[in-house]
């Protein structure tokens, strides 16, 4: 069967930086961290005070049309961001096959918060009267069924929940379902809003978690300081369209996407296998999908978490792939300033990769001073770069050995 080519259209996004694209992009170029104290409830008992919030931002407003009250958090964000894409790619809704329309949205843990929140309010009142809306506001996949809902998508409409790597495999399932002939549009990728006591809690009792007060100090990927990352949260959702269905309407484009990788450590619920050697295995698989060398990849947005073990293992991955080259890419991390969006990271990570290439500009690691000699590439210090590059990988590697890999390409039009 002939491969056909995949373009992304549109992206919408509410996240820590900006509530759309437009401010999102201008604030990572100008690395703004995105990272603050809590204000979503009383920290004041728990070690972890800071997190990467969406600030500022009014669901009845954004959702003007659309019942916000019975959605959680994390499908207010997927909603609105999906109306982005929507309206940025132009396209015409009433032109469409819907049945050849879909819908791939990853969220990590759904609305935790409410479930947090039910089980308190019931343990009070008798579980027999939890709120009707509970299980269809909680659940993971109800975010790409709302969605598929408001636009009428009725061809594939599905859910991966593979941790932090699920927002990469949402925009990889979603190309090749186009490029297999199986659709021709399709909107993809991520929302989480994890920000909750039990969640950070969770996380925190792991030690997964920077503990230390400083906003410029918290989530430093590949420094030697780093000490655990920040929680994040908001949505990114692409549009993605067949090449032949998006030349037909004059679309403007972003990026080709043009490879996925995606494998398992089959190692440790929580570490990376050694040197995350299925994180290599996932980029070498993408190059491979797309018949490209090594060397004609010139950035990575890398997973990054700011955490000991993933920085370093997935520095060792670059160099078991790239070997040589790996020293003349720019590799950098975005969660520097997001923070770490689990099931929307990879999304919101797609979206910036898009973004590099479209304008030529390299977005920074924000906060880096202390060089680690485990962490060696170049790392795209504290100041974004104008550079014109012909490929770029996003990288995703998630707690149960997921590891997922979308390689994009610049679009000469």
């Amino acid at each position: 069967m002939e491969k056909r080519r995949v373009l992304i259209t549109g992206m919408g996004t509410v996240n820590p930086l900006g509530h759309d694209l437009p401010r999102t992009w201008q604030a990572a170029r100008e690395g703004v961290c995105g990272v603050g104290p809590i204000t979503q409830y009383d920290c004041s008992a728990q070690k972890v005070h800071l997190a990467a919030e969406v600030k500022d931002w009014d669901p009845a407003a954004a959702l003007a049309g659309r019942d916000h009250r019975h959605m959680s958090r994390f499908i207010q964000l997927a909603v609105a961001s999906a109306q982005e894409a929507v309206a940025d790619s132009g396209i015409d809704l009433e032109r469409l096959d819907r049945t050849r329309c879909g819908v791939i949205v990853s969220s990590g843990v759904g609305g935790i918060s409410i479930t947090e929140k039910e089980q308190i309010r019931c343990a009070q009142k008798g579980f027999d009267r939890a709120n009707p809306y509970y299980i269809p506001t909680t659940i993971a996949n109800m975010g790409a069924g709302l969605i598929a809902i408001a636009f009428g998508f009725q061809g594939m409409c599905t859910c991966p929940v593979t941790a932090c790597a699920g927002g990469t495999n949402a925009v990889g399932d979603a190309f090749r379902y186009i490029r297999d002939g199986y659709g021709d549009v399709m909107l993809c990728g991520g929302a989480e809003a994890a920000i909750t006591p039990l969640s950070i809690g969770g996380f925190t009792s792991m030690r997964a978690l920077h503990v230390g007060d400083d906003p410029d100090s918290a989530s430093v990927p590949f420094d030697a300081r780093r000490s655990g990352f920040v929680m994040g949260e908001g949505a990114g959702v692409l549009l993605l369209e067949e090449y032949e269905h998006a030349m037909a309407r004059g679309a403007k484009v972003y990026a080709e996407v043009v490879g996925y990788g995606a494998t398992c450590d089959a190692y440790h619920m929580t570490a990376p296998a050694p040197d995350s050697e299925g994180g290599a295995r996932a980029m070498a698989q993408a190059l491979a999908d797309a018949g490209v060398a090594p060397e004609q990849v010139g950035y990575i947005n890398a997973h990054g978490t700011s955490t000991q073990l993933n920085d370093s293992g997935e520095t060792a991955a670059i160099k078991t792939v790239f070997g040589p080259h790996a020293y003349q890419l720019a590799v950098s991390s975005t969660k520097s300033m997001t923070g770490h969006m689990l099931g929307a990271a990879g999304a919101m990570e797609a979206i910036f990769t898009a973004m590099a290439l479209h304008d030529g500009f390299l977005p920074a690691t924000i906060h880096y001073q202390e060089k680690d000699p485990a962490c060696d590439l170049d790392y795209v210090p504290n100041q974004g770069r104008e550079t014109q590059v012909e490929y770029a990988l996003s990288n995703s590697l998630g707690f149960g050995g997921h590891n997922a890999c979308v390689l994009l390409k610049k679009w000469e039009g």
